[in-house]
This record gives structure tokens, sequence and C-alpha cells, in this order.
């Protein structure tokens, strides 16, 4: 909403989702629920969604919030709604991350959805542990999508 313009990233466009075999998708939190961009972006996948082009893809999520009351598993549980009525297979990431999981000594974003960042204002950089979980995600979910890809 105030983030400056990021041109050396590429930009896709909802139809570029069904060249995909899997997908991890990132988005701040807005009151407990995705950004309305995001939000945005789903909506425009009306075709995908109506020729059933995403379906059987894996699909992972990733937030970050202000707070640490600020929806970490809400942002989740409310962009699960999304995936599901396009048929993607929903691939959290449970416990797997071990011992990082149960850490509470740091601030440490994240859940069994999903990994996550505190942002604050706008600030604060995710900590090592919280990379090393987001790391650890986007592995266990390639790995998943391989296996289900190959198994096709």
């Amino acid at each position: 909403m105030s983030a400056p313009p990021k041109s050396d990233v590429p930009v896709i466009t909802p139809n570029d989702l069904a060249e995909a075999d899997g997908f991890v998708f990132g988005f701040p939190t807005r009151f407990g629920m995705m950004s309305a961009q995001f939000k945005a972006f789903l909506d425009a996948t009306g075709g995908l969604w109506r020729t059933q082009q995403l379906a059987g893809k894996t699909a992972g999520i990733f937030y970050s919030t202000g707070s640490q009351g600020g929806g970490q598993e809400t942002t989740a549980l409310t962009a699960i709604t999304q995936l599901v009525h396009h048929g993607m297979i929903f691939v959290p990431i449970g416990y797997t991350f071990g011992a990082g999981m149960f850490e509470m000594e740091q601030v440490k974003g994240g859940s069994p959805y999903g990994a996550g960042t505190y942002a604050g204002d706008g600030s604060r950089m995710p900590s090592e542990l919280e990379f090393a979980q987001a790391f650890h995600q986007g592995k266990y979910i390639a790995g998943i999508t391989k296996k289900l890809k190959a198994a096709a």
C-alpha cells in the first residue's frame, strides 16, 4: 500500500498460473486476512476456475503481520478458501520444521499453515529462523509437488 515500486521484480498475470505445477503464495495480512491486492489478483482467476486449470496443483502460503496478534493463522484460514474453490491441494507445513516450530526464545512468525514473519511497522526484517522456516516450506512443497507430478 505504501511500498515503493520494484521494477526489477517480474510481474505475472493470473493466466500465468496455469503454467505452474504448484505454488507458494505470499502476502501481507490486513485485519486478519490476505491483503485486498492479493485477493483482487485471485479474483481475476475466474477464467482459470471456470476451466479448472488450477485443479490438482499444490499450493502453500506464507504471510507477514504487523504484530504477534495480527492474524497469522486467520490469514491462512481465510486464504485456503481461494485454493479450495480452484480444487488446489493445500500443503501445510504442519510441524515438519521440527524444533524451529517450538522456538520460544526469540520472536518468530509462522504456524503449521505456513511460514510467517512479523513486519511491525515495516522496519523489521525476517529473522534467520524465519528465513529458515520459509526455505524449509519451499523445499517441502516442491518435494510433494514433484511426487504428485511423477505419479500423474
